[in-house]
């Protein structure tokens, strides 16, 4: 009795890992800085660019982990959908931008700086139009890219997509507009996943911890955004405010019937374009 008493009384660690933006600071602040009770639990986090998360879900190495949509596709075995913490644009969402004034029509014959393979945005762009060359080039360096002319047009991720055009950069596509009007659907971006071996108690309760933490956010916004300005990479006060705006709303909150249609659209609509070689089941902690 006294081992199984010990064993109950234990703290048991869970990985959580997320990028370090802004936004995602904002949502974890509550857990990240202990202002919640967390009853047995420990979230120890970790800081990765997006493209690195999605690379290290192929091998389950977080418990908890944020995640491109496009790449739940290849760990949906692993990893379970939590029901909040997801990153999804309601009629704006990343945007193709080029040096000097570009059409639409002209992306087949262009290339394009693009964050990563298994991005939401590069999944988007492939539906939108699949002929054309890309390099993969990290999301702070494309900007950079474009204006060198190192490529003909760059797709934005995360902040750029508020201050291109004070650079001189021209839109060329914004994804999230395009989505709308196909689908009458906001464009999904990113969310949390859980490992499933964990087991069904457990991810229940750390997905409870986790809408706490969004919560306590959205509650407390003028400490949780002082907390997230460190992650701002030089973005003003204002700039950094708007940008959190975007993506964390009530979709974060909760996906909603909307926002789980969406996710499942974007995953059909990649597997019908031939990208995703197979059909993806949604499979949320609810």
């Amino acid at each position: 009795m006294a081992v199984q008493a010990t064993e109950t009384s234990a703290i048991r660690t869970i990985t959580v890992a997320h990028s370090p933006d802004s936004d995602d600071a904002f949502m974890f602040y509550g857990l990240a800085t202990n202002k919640l009770e967390t009853d047995g639990l420990k979230f120890e986090h970790t800081l990765k660019d997006i493209q690195k998360l999605n690379e290290d879900a192929k091998n389950g190495v977080f418990d908890v982990t944020a995640i491109s949509f496009h790449a739940f596709a290849y760990v949906a075995d692993k990893y379970a959908l939590l029901p909040h913490g997801a990153s999804i644009g309601d009629k704006y969402g990343p945007i193709l931008v080029s040096k000097d004034p570009r059409k639409a029509s002209e992306i087949g014959s262009m290339k394009i700086a693009i964050p990563g393979e298994l991005t939401s945005a590069f999944l988007a762009l492939r539906i939108y139009n699949s002929d054309f060359e890309y390099v993969v080039v990290p999301f702070d360096e494309i900007i950079d890219a474009v204006q060198k002319e190192k490529v003909d047009a760059g797709l934005l991720i995360h902040e750029g997509q508020l201050f291109y055009n004070r650079l001189g950069l021209h839109k060329v596509l914004d994804l999230g507009e395009w989505w709308f009007e196909k689908t009458g659907l906001p464009l999904p971006m990113g969310g949390n996943v859980i490992r499933r071996d964990l087991g069904t108690e457990l991810m229940q309760q750390v997905s409870k911890y986790l809408h706490e933490s969004i919560v306590y956010s959205m509650d407390n916004r003028e400490d949780a955004l002082a907390y997230a300005m460190q992650f701002a990479r030089d973005m003003q006060p204002e700039l950094a405010d708007r940008f959190v705006a975007m993506w964390v709303n009530d979709l974060t909150l909760d996906y909603g019937d909307r926002g789980r249609e969406a996710v499942k659209r974007l995953l059909a609509e990649g597997h019908k374009a031939g990208i995703i070689p197979h059909k993806v089941k949604l499979d949320f902690v609810d």
